[in-house]
């Protein structure tokens, strides 16, 4: 299904309605002539300059454009069961997980997010976890072309945000909010404004909308909304709650507990973090109308999406990739890894330049107190002098176990030449990620293909 709205000038065709949107750096009234040249029929605007075709002149473009796509495809939505995840941490591993869960079992299932557009397979990266609206509706109405019943879409804070509007004008069957800890306080100044932000989901579910909630979590509050169906999972009480759990380096088991139902669960996956991960998605297959019975076996089968506790092993040593790139996120990996028990712990990470600089030297505190060495390097630098994001890691730091190399490359090998017998070095912040951003430039690189690639070199020169 073709969209005949547009609100990027070289994407419009003979006949198209371009938008005029004002963004953040580009004004899209600057290429109003462009859009005509490439035959709009219509142009939508705030204000007028006696253009050469039917023009309409409105308050709010961008209201306009959520307005136009309800009213024309909100129709076709509606046949679909749209499920939206929100949290700090867990978003991305919950609905990967779930998206390829649901396709197994022979539902054809639609993924955006993190990882970019998936039905199945992977068709499209993504710039943003959550795409703009009109993007976000040529994916849905896709989904809906192909036959998918379910989309399972990752909801940020930014993308709820009234600035961004990228969510509006859908509504959701499930909202399922993860944990809510410290990060784009840039963006949102205040652990409150945040908060808010992503309540903002839960005020779009249908009438009879399952709203499924960390019990465990401080700001739970903000999200158990009157008018609901709120269900609760956690570790300490919920709903849905686990307990007498087991960790090994290849899996976990634990106790779910749920209204005189109690259940023996395996999986591959470990973690705290990821019991709370596999509970949510086991709360939202119960209320897909699925078996505990089937869900058992479902769940024994899982894999971790890429660049989430992605592993490669080297020798007696083990090599982790993972997205980690919070406060929170990062002692949770590391917390796991201590009750792995190996020899020795090594990091490399680095902070992402132009982005919430408090939460830097809280990073870097918790990985030096919680390992044995830790290479500091790149992340994304964007347009941040990359020594001047080291100094805001290192700020106050009192511990010396620890060395800079900012080329990434370079601190992965570097890092991994440390290995010795049983030990780990944890690769964080990136994941999943193919490009390192700095200034206007996106540098093809992944820390896992850097890994194979150093290993291979190794054995080439043992041989």
């Amino acid at each position: 299904m073709k969209l005949k709205i547009k609100t990027d000038s070289r994407k419009v065709e003979d006949g198209d309605i371009f938008v005029a949107l004002k963004g953040y750096t580009v004004d899209g009234h600057d290429f109003i002539q462009k859009a005509i040249e490439n035959g709009a029929g219509t142009v939508v605007c705030e204000r007028d300059n006696d253009y050469t075709v039917d023009t309409v002149v409105v308050e709010d473009s961008k209201q306009y454009l959520i307005d136009y796509l309800k009213q024309h495809y909100n129709q076709y939505l509606s046949k679909m069961k749209i499920i939206g995840i929100t949290g700090t941490n867990g978003k991305t591993t919950c609905a990967n997980l779930l998206h390829n869960l649901l396709n197994q079992t022979g539902v054809k299932t639609a993924y955006i997010g993190t990882l970019g557009f998936y039905i199945g397979k992977k068709i499209q990266s993504l710039p943003n976890t959550t795409p703009d609206v009109l993007e976000l509706y040529e994916f849905m109405l896709h989904a809906y072309e192909v036959g998918c019943e379910y989309v399972i879409m990752e909801v940020s804070s930014q993308g709820l945000d009234d600035r961004n509007r990228r969510v509006e004008g859908f509504t959701f069957d499930i909202a399922m909010f993860t944990n809510l800890t410290q990060d784009h306080l840039d963006f949102h100044k205040t652990m409150g404004n945040y908060a808010l932000a992503k309540q903002k989901l839960f005020y779009k579910l249908k009438p009879g909308g399952v709203a499924v909630v960390n019990y465990d979590d401080q700001y739970r509050d903000y999200y158990l909304l009157e008018n609901n169906k709120n269900i609760t999972y956690g570790l300490t009480g919920g709903d849905y709650q686990a307990s007498d759990i087991q960790m090994t380096s290849t899996g976990s088991k634990f106790t779910l507990r749920s209204n005189g139902m109690v259940e023996k669960i395996e999986t591959s996956l470990i973690g705290e973090y990821n019991i709370y991960n596999l509970l949510s998605i086991i709360t939202i297959l119960l209320e897909l109308g699925y078996t505990i019975t089937d869900i058992k076996k479902m769940v024994r089968k899982l894999k971790m999406p890429d660049g989430r506790m992605d592993t490669v092993a080297y020798g007696s040593n083990s090599i982790i990739v993972d997205y980690a790139h919070t406060a929170d996120a990062i002692k949770k990996i590391l917390d796991t890894m201590h009750q792995v028990n190996p020899k020795h712990i090594y990091v490399v990470f680095g902070c992402t330049g132009d982005r919430d600089r408090l939460k830097r030297p809280i990073m870097t505190k918790i990985v030096s107190d919680l390992t044995d060495h830790m290479i500091i390097t790149i992340d994304d630098p964007h347009y941040e002098d990359p020594k001047q994001v080291v100094d805001d890691m290192i700020e106050g730091l009192e511990q010396t176990n620890y060395e800079v190399i900012l080329d990434r490359a370079k601190a992965i090998h570097r890092g991994i030449d440390l290995l010795k017998d049983e030990d780990i070095l944890l690769v964080l912040g990136k994941g999943h990620e193919e490009v390192i951003l700095f200034r206007d430039q996106r540098i093809p690189f992944n820390d896992k293909q850097e890994i194979l690639k150093y290993l291979e070199q190794i054995k080439i020169h043992n041989d």
